[in-house]
C-alpha cells in the first residue's frame, strides 16, 4: 500500500538514501531541506513521486509555514520521520538566544509533529531521530542561558528529542505510534565528516532501520519505545530519560519556549 511520507533533511545524508529508497518502493515522499537548489537535486535524483518544501528548521515561523503548506495539500500523512539535525555550526547561538542543536534537533521537530497530528492517521508513525550521544538536559542550557560546547548541546537535544517521544506517546495511547531511533554510530553522513572528519561507516545501515521504523510490523506496538540500531535491538536510552522529575522539567521547558515563539 503507498503511503505518503515526510522526511526531513532530505536533501542529503541518511535522509536522501532513505527517500530514494521508499520512493524506489513506490511511496509518496514528502522531501524538505534549507535550499531550493538542494531540493531540487535531490528530486531529480529519485525515481519516483515526490513533492519539495523549503522551510529553516531554526526558524518556528518557517515550521509554521512548512506544516500549513502540506496542510493545504494533503489531507493524509502516513509516516513523519523528523531526520533533520545540526552538530556543527558557525554561528550556533541564534538572534533569539537560543541554541540551533536544542533548535533544529528538539524543538522543531516537536512543533512540526504537533502541527500535523491533525493529518496523521492513529495507526501512523513519527520516527524521530535520536543517538548514541545522549546526555541529561540542562535546562538553562535548553533556554539558551548557558552556552555548551558542540557535543555537549547536540547529546542533550538528542536525549530531550527521546523524552518527548516517550512522553506523547503516553499522551497518545491509540496512536500515531512515536518511536525513537539512533540509526546508528558514524554514519558516513556530511554531519559525521564535518563533525569527525572520519569517512565513516555504510550509510543504508541507517536508512534501512528508518525504514522499518516508519513501515516495519516489529515497529507497530513500539510507541514510546527507543531503538538502538547500533545493538539491533531495542534499549533503554539514557537513564534520564527514564527520570519523570527530569522528563517533565524538559517538557515543560519545550512548551515555555514553544510557546513564545512566533
Amino acid at each position: 500500500m503507498t503511503k505518503t511520507i515526510l522526511i526531513t533533511g532530505s536533501t542529503d545524508g541518511i535522509g536522501l538514501l532513505t527517500a530514494r529508497k521508499l520512493a524506489a518502493d513506490g511511496h509518496r515522499v514528502l522531501l524538505h531541506g534549507r535550499s531550493a537548489t538542494k531540493l531540487d537535486a535531490a528530486a531529480d535524483s529519485i525515481d519516483g513521486g515526490t513533492e519539495s518544501f523549503v522551510a529553516d528548521l531554526s526558524d518556528m515561523s518557517a515550521v509554521k509555514a512548512l506544516a500549513a503548506e502540506i496542510r493545504a495539500k494533503h489531507e493524509r500523512l502516513d509516516v513523519l520521520i523528523n531526520n533533520a539535525g545540526v552538530l556543527r555550526a558557525p554561528n550556533p547561538t541564534l538572534e533569539n538566544g537560543l541554541d540551533i542543536r536544542f533548535v533544529v534537533n528538539s524543538y522543531a521537530p516537536y512543533l512540526l509533529t504537533k502541527l500535523l497530528l491533525p493529518i496523521i492517521p492513529q495507526d501512523g508513525r513519527v520516527v524521530n531521530l535520536s543517538s548514541a550521544a545522549q546526555a541529561p538536559v540542562d535546562r538553562y542550557a535548553m533556554l539558551g542561558h548557558r552556552q555548551l560546547d558542540e557535543m555537549a548541546a547536540y547529546a542533550q537535544s538528542k536525549l530531550a528529542i527521546t523524552i518527548w517521544t516517550r512522553e506523547w506517546s503516553r499522551a497518545l495511547p491509540n496512536g500515531p505510534a512515536m518511536i525513537a531511533v539512533n540509526p546508528g554510530s558514524l554514519l558516513a553522513s556530511k554531519m559525521v565528516k564535518e563533525g569527525f572528519g572520519v569517512a565513516g561507516k555504510d550509510m543504508n545501515i541507517g536508512a534501512d532501520i528508518l525504514i522499518d521504523a516508519a513501515l516495519g510490523p516489529r515497529f507497530a506496538d513500539a510507541s514510546g519505545t527507543y531503538f538502538d540500531n547500533d545493538s539491533g535491538a531495542f534499549a533503554d536510552p539514557h537513564p534520564a530519560a527514564l527520570d519523570a522529575a527530569h522528563s517533565a522539567e524538559v517538557m515543560a521547558t519545550i512548551q515555555s519556549v514553544l510557546s513564545q515563539q512566533r
